[in-house]
């Protein structure tokens, strides 16, 4: 949610300002804006309701905007509406400090009410108006610019980056930050600031990643660190592998078409990396054999997708190392006072590393000390260095709001765990265990198959585009399937989409079906089909339109349904990596000819940062 761009240093700084904050759409917005503050310390503020290519054309692609120091916002609407008056920088009444914010000022009320005590008076609806303000009070109470930023956060509640300029010091941007994300680079020509990567990786591969409570100077000649009471702190940076051209579309339509073409990679990738002459090696993950032994049960907490793939392995954890698994929402794992002993693992799962629920729930676990296990894809992000261990998914940049090569990453990662598992409590045999190992490293093959009848998923959803409900149905992994799938299809098409296990739909459900409704069933598990098969008939004969996606040599698919789509064979714990790419497409392809905005729907952000 949001984005934040600054830079400081030799070149004009609104360009680099503006092409940064493109490199963030991805994260969600309806507004934006820049200001910019020349060597004299005059500080322009352009803001603009809507797309970035407003706010290009109101500064002329930057050219109105003179000066080499300034800060850049994307806003997600949490405190007011979305407008001009809302959007980010705002500022103090003389404009002499300006600013901007991600995250959410929980007490901003009784601040705001402190500060109209004191003589302020406010523009905005926003929590940042009140932010901005109160550093404005502290700097005029001492003068200095790191004392107002420290009593800033010692009188805030809630979650914050924040970038501040101000017109005593106009080459110099601060900034601090509190469970909202923010990484800082330095380069020959300066240095930079933003909400995630991509949005300075033109400009440098040396990144820092910023801890809680820990204020940033930055100034065109270097990068200084301080703690809350202003002491000096060293840092070392983070050397990032990937190039700029993975976060670029590089000829595809949509970021989200590319991402799911880039899932062989992914997949081969992330396995590679962890199996060596076919055997797997997960000793970075610092869980010994011994204490994989001890446990007694696991919990996978995550949100969205993230969730999604943690139902996916509760049963392949559960079916090959036998040990009991629950899979909970993260938004709703800490609140419900969960029941633990010590003995669990936890594993929080999350593509950004940055997701607030998730981050809220492995912190409520380590403050229990239950061992936590990460699965994130982006490197130094706050749930990879808060957790006991951490498996890095190889997924390499992920631009679209829905996720898909992320969630295959995150499939595989817990592929590998449920097999070491099973390895290590001696749940499986050695031979099985070698086919298993040799059917992951067979799956980015298959995933290219099926990407091979795309054109058969494109003209299905050609037929089924005016659809105003779509059911998914499944049984096991299936049903785990179905969730994804339902979600991938409503947060991008914007159809009505539902999942249910497969024989639910007669405890209620089935009163929704009526002519027309599209049914799709998945049918990989060759023990559930009969079944499954049975309640996709009992929709038929409601009026149902009804399709499936199932293996190839699955059999006793009645003529009545209308479609069969056929992916290759796999072992059953594995199926949904290839299940989910029919899904992906489908859901992909409806988006396109609804005249949709693939990768950046309405109403979503990408990295979700605040509760």
């Amino acid at each position: 949610m949001c984005g934040i761009v600054g830079y400081t240093g030799t070149k004009q700084a609104a360009p680099v300002i503006l092409d940064g904050l493109t490199k963030l759409e991805y994260r969600g917005y309806d507004s934006a804006g820049i200001a910019v503050c020349d060597n004299c310390g005059n500080i322009d503020i352009i803001k603009a309701k809507g797309k970035l290519k407003i706010l290009n054309k109101k500064t002329d692609a930057g050219k109105k905007l003179k000066g080499c120091c300034g800060i850049g916002h994307t806003r997600w609407a949490t405190h007011g509406e979305p407008s001009e008056n809302n959007a980010h920088p705002h500022c103090n009444d003389e404009k002499t400090v300006v600013a901007v914010h991600n995250g959410i000022i929980e007490n901003y009320a009784p601040l705001k009410e402190k500060l109209m005590r004191r003589g302020y008076t406010f523009y905005s609806d926003t929590d940042t108006e009140v932010a901005t303000k109160l550093v404005d009070y502290y700097y005029k109470k001492y003068e200095n610019p790191l004392k107002a930023i420290s009593e800033f956060a010692l009188h805030v509640r809630g979650s914050y980056a924040l970038a501040v300029l101000f017109k005593d010091f106009p080459e110099e941007i601060f900034a601090i930050r509190k469970d909202s994300p923010m990484v800082v680079g330095y380069t020959d020509g300066g240095a930079l600031l933003a909400s995630d990567v991509p949005a300075i990786l033109k400009y440098t591969r040396n990144i820092y990643y910023t801890e809680n409570h820990e204020i940033v100077l930055l100034k065109k000649d270097g990068v200084t660190f301080y703690n809350l009471d202003r002491e000096e702190i060293h840092k070392d940076a983070t050397v990032i592998s990937w190039d700029a051209e993975a976060a670029e579309k590089g000829g595809w339509e949509h970021f989200m078409l590319k991402e799911i073409h880039e899932q062989p990679d992914v997949v081969k990738n992330t396995v590679s990396y962890f199996l060596h002459g076919g055997r797997l090696d997960l000793s970075e993950l610092n869980l010994s054999d011994g204490y994989l032994k001890d446990i007694d049960s696991i919990t996978i907490t995550g949100c969205g997708s993230a969730y999604h793939a943690g139902v996916v392995a509760q049963y392949v954890i559960e079916d090959l190392a036998r040990i009991p698994v629950k899979v909970d929402i993260a938004s709703e794992f800490r609140y419900r006072n969960p029941v633990l002993n010590g003995k669990e693992l936890v594993i929080v799962i999350s593509q950004s590393g940055e997701t607030a629920d998730s981050l809220a729930a492995l912190r409520e676990m380590k403050n229990q000390g239950i061992k936590t296990l990460a699965i994130v894809n982006v490197i130094g992000s706050s749930i990879a260095r808060e957790a006991d261990s951490v498996f890095y998914t190889k997924a390499g940049p992920e631009i679209s709001v829905a996720t898909t090569k992320a969630y295959s990453a995150q499939l595989i990662a817990m592929y590998l765990i449920a097999l070491k598992l099973a390895k290590v409590r001696g749940t499986v045999s050695e031979k099985y265990y070698s086919t298993l190992i040799k059917e992951l490293t067979s799956l980015p093959k298959k995933i290219e198959k099926v990407l091979e009848i795309k054109s058969e998923i494109q003209k299905f959803a050609s037929e089924m585009v005016d659809r105003k409900d779509v059911f998914f149905i499944g049984r096991g992994v299936d049903y785990a399937v179905s969730i994804e799938s339902s979600l991938k299809l409503k947060e991008i098409s914007y159809i009505h989409s539902e999942a249910y296990a497969a024989g639910e739909l007669k405890h209620g459900t089935i009163s929704l079906i009526e002519n027309g409704t599209l049914v799709l069933g998945t049918l990989t598990q060759k023990n559930l089909v009969e079944k499954t098969v049975s309640n996709l008939v009992e929709t038929v004969s409601r009026g149902a339109y009804v399709a499936v996606l199932a293996s190839e040599k699955t059999d006793g698919i009645p003529d009545k349904f209308k479609k069969v789509f056929r992916i290759p064979e796999t072992d059953e714990h594995f199926s949904a990596s290839l299940a989910v790419i029919v899904t992906q497409l489908f859901a992909y392809y409806l988006s396109v000819l609804r005249g949709n905005d693939v990768d950046k729907p309405r109403n979503l952000a990408k990295s979700v940062t605040v509760e």
